[in-house]
């Protein structure tokens, strides 16, 4: 009786929980789907409107916000496939002097939170010229300390004697990554570019610091031209530009849910 009640309560723990965490993502379902006077009045016989939809796409070039994100996100995670594959395969299979060292230098930078190195990556891309670019935005997060942490540890525990029987063969370095070990690994890179594209989606302070124009900002600092006072704020507005927003993210989790956890439970993240 009491693992009945155990499984009943944990049940209804989680049901409490989940409806919890769904609230603002319910609220704005409802304030974009209805008229701005509705939008704090919960009333079942309020009307349905996609005008709201049509004000917030109007209201800003969404159309250059999602092309700028869709080449950010997709730049920076080529950028860290490339460095963090060759920097973790190095690491796991390369003879270097120091490596352990450096290897741990690495993990201190998984401690630093991007936030503490604002202003000195700021000082750099001015000296580069990169302020107010895609590039400029990217580039901060193209070596990344995680990413070579996951793919080390990866490449580490696949078996050295296919390393061994693919140069038999006569493959160099570079063939031996990209058919012995990006294909093993494709499970982690599947993990870690899902982790990449959400983080860098929802991205909002270095954009917001670095860029100046539309051409070079992301969806994420778009959105706060709905917040201007100047402005006036109109919640309903606000919620369909965030759902316009937060969409392509949610549909691409619905339809790849399964990969989406089987890549994380095979790359070993709890």
């Amino acid at each position: 009786m009491s693992d009945r009640l155990f499984r009943l309560l944990s049940t209804l723990g989680a049901w409490v929980f989940g409806l919890v965490w769904a609230l603002p993502l319910l609220y704005a379902l409802w304030a974009a789907f209805h008229p701005s006077a509705f939008a704090t009045h919960f009333d079942i016989s309020a009307p349905v409107t996609t005008g709201n939809f049509i004000r917030a796409w109007e209201a800003a070039p969404f159309a250059r916000y999602f092309l700028n994100t869709v080449m950010l996100v997709i730049g920076i995670m080529i950028g860290q496939f490339v460095i963090c594959t060759l920097a973790a395969f190095a690491l796991a299979r390369g003879k270097l002097f120091g490596g352990e060292i450096l290897f741990a230098l690495i993990l201190v930078q998984l401690m630093v939170t991007p936030d503490v190195l604002i202003m000195e990556n700021y000082r750099t891309l001015q000296k580069l010229g990169l302020i107010d670019t895609l590039t400029g935005v990217g580039l901060p997060y193209v070596a990344s300390a995680f990413g070579i942490f996951l793919l080390r540890q990866t490449f580490k525990s696949i078996p050295k004697e296919l390393d061994d029987a693919a140069r038999l063969e006569g493959a160099s370095t570079l063939q031996t990554i990209w058919r012995v070990y990006l294909p093993l690994a494709r499970p982690v890179y599947v993990a870690y570019g899902l982790v990449s594209i959400s983080y860098h989606w929802n991205n909002f302070l270095w954009p917001l610091i670095v860029t100046n124009s539309t051409e070079t900002r992301p969806l994420t600092v778009g959105l706060q031209v709905f917040a201007s006072v100047d402005q006036g704020i109109d919640w309903s507005v606000i919620c369909a530009a965030a759902l316009m927003t937060s969409a392509p993210l949610m549909l691409a989790f619905l339809l790849f849910q399964r990969a989406f956890i089987q890549s994380f439970l095979r790359a070993g993240i709890r």
